[in-house]
């Protein structure tokens, strides 16, 4: 294929060190964030059941609208977010990814992942993306439209939740969508549960669906459908669950969407490969799997990535973060009872990467040129916003999960977390995360080579 040629002759085979540990300063420029507790109406015609969301969250149904506290779970010191379930209406949480090309009129393209956080618990949870404008001037995130993904043609390959509606809607049963991109009118997504790659009209209406091929074979998740329980993994499925396509973004000069996984994959015996990511390219011109695939080494300490966007033709920007959540200032004393006020796991891994994908070695790594690190922003103009702001030291983005960064200008990038509405705090014990937009000023990470 022309493409797959054109990369193997751009790939240089270097023999420096994959995991380059440059550390590039980071400055906040701007801050603004949507409210957690915000929502958005269902169509008029989607189907009665989706107008309250979340019922589907606890041991048994709830339709009992704010019953019930969320959590972040006993992990993470079983503190209370201020914001119970079910939700009157489908809440705009869970921002999972930035397009690189905006819209016409400057918005960006913003997708919500698959609801709450599996297919079990999500089959009430409908799956849109947005357009945003995010106003760092007064602090608000503006969302200008949201675009609800539905399956009036039968694309989809497999019995969706609302199978028997006229509308079909798709909700967070059917897939988990975690990275977005526009091109030429329409919306590529990149899906977890699969992994599958969905192409979209503008509109919302699905017009394909690709499964995933990897060294010439489909390979799968613990939730595509087909897979039964019990399953053995690395053999039966090779993607870990929650661990398909995170990352997924778009080169300019080809059209090539380089889709990366978000975990290690499986291998026979149920270990993974190790403690890399596989990234596999695929055709948007042909709608086919060019057969080539990198690996994205992460740093010690990360076990996942959030996003991944090209800034230019070659070098794209990657998130990669552990598991971590809340400020380390505030971490739980080792063997602490009393864990009310206190994180448990404190973030300790939070970077955006900036790697050359035209520098690959002999064993197929894409080069890392360096990172910023998001627990350590300076902030010299005091541009944090109140109540999202530590009391002393640098600034900090020390969510468990940040899924989005894109190149803003040529000397920004903006980020924005997935806040796991209602299941994640990190700003502050005992409140749930807002969806946060942090502009930052990285001229240095931006004109490195």
């Amino acid at each position: 294929m022309r493409f797959t040629l054109s990369l193997l002759a751009a790939c240089t085979l270097l023999s420096t060190p994959v995991l380059a540990q440059t550390v590039f300063p980071a400055t906040l420029a701007g801050h603004a964030f949507l409210p957690a507790m915000t929502m958005v109406a269902p169509p008029a015609d989607a189907p009665h059941d989706l107008l309250v969301s979340g019922k589907f969250t606890g041991a048994k149904r709830n339709d009992r609208p704010m019953s019930v506290m969320g959590d972040v779970g006993t992990a993470y010191g079983s503190h209370p977010t201020g914001i119970s379930l079910p939700f009157i209406g489908q809440p705009i949480q869970g921002l999972s990814g930035f397009a690189a090309n905006r819209d016409d009129d400057g918005s960006w393209f913003v997708l919500t992942d698959n609801g709450f956080g599996s297919k079990v618990n999500s089959p009430d949870a409908m799956l849109f993306f947005h357009r945003m404008k995010p106003d760092f001037g007064s602090g608000k995130v503006n969302v200008e439209e949201t675009i609800f993904l539905h399956d009036p043609d039968k694309k989809v390959p497999f019995r969706i939740a609302t199978e028997s509606t006229e509308s079909r809607y798709l909700t967070g049963a059917d897939f988990d969508p975690e990275s977005i991109q526009y091109l030429n009118g329409e919306i590529w997504i990149g899906d977890e549960f699969g992994p599958y790659v969905i192409r979209a009209a503008k509109d919302g209406r699905i017009l394909d669906v690709f499964e995933t091929v990897l060294d010439g074979k489909v390979i799968k998740g613990p939730d595509t459908p087909g897979i039964t329980v019990p399953a053995e993994p690395g053999k039966a499925f090779q993607v870990q669950r929650s661990g398909g396509y995170e990352g997924m973004a778009l080169q300019p000069s080809t059209n090539l969407l380089w889709a990366m996984i978000e975990k290690p994959l499986l291998i026979e015996g149920g270990n993974t490969q190790g403690d890399f990511l596989r990234v596999m390219t695929f055709d948007t011109n042909t709608n086919k799997w060019t057969g080539e695939s990198f690996k994205f080494k992460l740093s010690e300490g990360a076990q996942a990535i959030g996003d991944f966007n090209f800034i230019d033709e070659t070098r794209a920007l990657v998130i990669e973060r552990d598991n971590g959540e809340g400020d380390s200032a505030k971490a739980c004393a080792s063997g602490a009872a009393d864990l009310n006020d206190c994180y448990p796991i404190p973030a300790k891994v939070k970077n955006v990467v900036l790697v050359d994908t035209a520098s690959v070695d002999e064993d197929g790594f894409i080069r890392r040129i360096g990172h910023i690190n998001l627990l350590d922003i300076q902030d010299p103009d005091g541009r944090a916003l109140e109540g999202m702001k530590p009391a002393e030291g640098p600034f900090t983005f020390p969510f468990l999960t940040i899924e989005d960064v894109a190149r803003y200008d040529d000397t920004h990038i903006m980020v924005a977390n997935d806040n796991n509405l209602p299941f994640s705090g990190g700003r502050q014990i005992g409140t749930s995360a807002n969806n946060e937009f942090i502009l930052l000023a990285v001229p240095e990470l931006l004109n490195a080579k």
